[in-house]
């Protein structure tokens, strides 16, 4: 019997590489023979903490003023990343992506986690923000996606109300500064292996082959 490895990933949902290394890791996960082994947990980071909710701009907007970044390489930035999520399957749509605070967007995430559909709505909101132009700072909004994976909204919507995960997505931002985590995405693996950025699917496998092999050799 094999023993379980665990994979932590520190990541935002307004990050493009996360969702283009989400794609990644699952195609070094599928090449590991012992991916049934492996469990996998989201933890919160916030690229840009003061992103106002209702951003009134675009994202190329929002770069450029928000981080002094000139509009010609904004542009070009993001035609490289729309092509490198192409490359990958996703379709990124800046033009429709509606730039918002995140912080809710975790909190969803930690209340998914403990009804065991945390993967799946971690999914649903990186295509909805994406690809389909959501705004994710809203709470009926995110309601309304949590139970598209089959969360109950209204429960949703009161666990927002109450700040009930608050202290969750403070735990993890924290936990991520311990580490020394400046950037995401992140992956530590089996609490001793850190995985900085969207690595190759192969970078992902052979990670996961050593926390097997080292396992098996300390269970010995």
């Amino acid at each position: 019997m094999s023993n379980p490895i665990s994979v932590d990933v520190w990541s935002d949902i307004a990050c493009p590489w996360c969702y283009v290394g989400k794609r990644r890791f699952e195609a070094g996960l599928a090449a590991f023979d012992g991916r049934d082994d492996v469990t996998l947990t989201y933890h919160s980071f916030e690229l840009a903490p003061d992103t106002p909710v209702d951003f009134d701009g675009s994202e190329v907007d929002f770069l450029a003023q928000h981080k002094g970044i000139p509009v010609d390489k904004v542009e070009q930035m993001l035609t490289q990343m729309t092509g490198l999520a192409a490359d990958e399957g996703l379709d990124f749509d800046y033009e429709a992506l509606a730039h918002t605070n995140t912080r809710k967007a975790h909190e969803v995430l930690h209340f998914a986690k403990q009804r065991g559909l945390q993967l799946e709505l971690a999914e649903r909101l990186f295509a909805a923000y994406f690809t389909q132009g959501r705004h994710l700072g809203r709470d009926e909004e995110l309601a309304d996606l949590a139970a598209e994976v089959g969360l109950d909204r209204d429960e949703v919507l009161a666990a927002l109300a109450g700040g009930e995960f608050v202290d969750a997505v403070d735990t993890d931002i924290d936990q991520a500064r311990a580490y020394g985590i400046s950037g995401v995405p992140f992956y530590v693996i089996d609490g001793r292996y850190g995985v900085s950025g969207a690595q190759q699917p192969e970078v992902f496998r052979s990670a996961l082959e050593q926390a097997r092999t080292d396992g098996q050799v300390a269970a010995q």
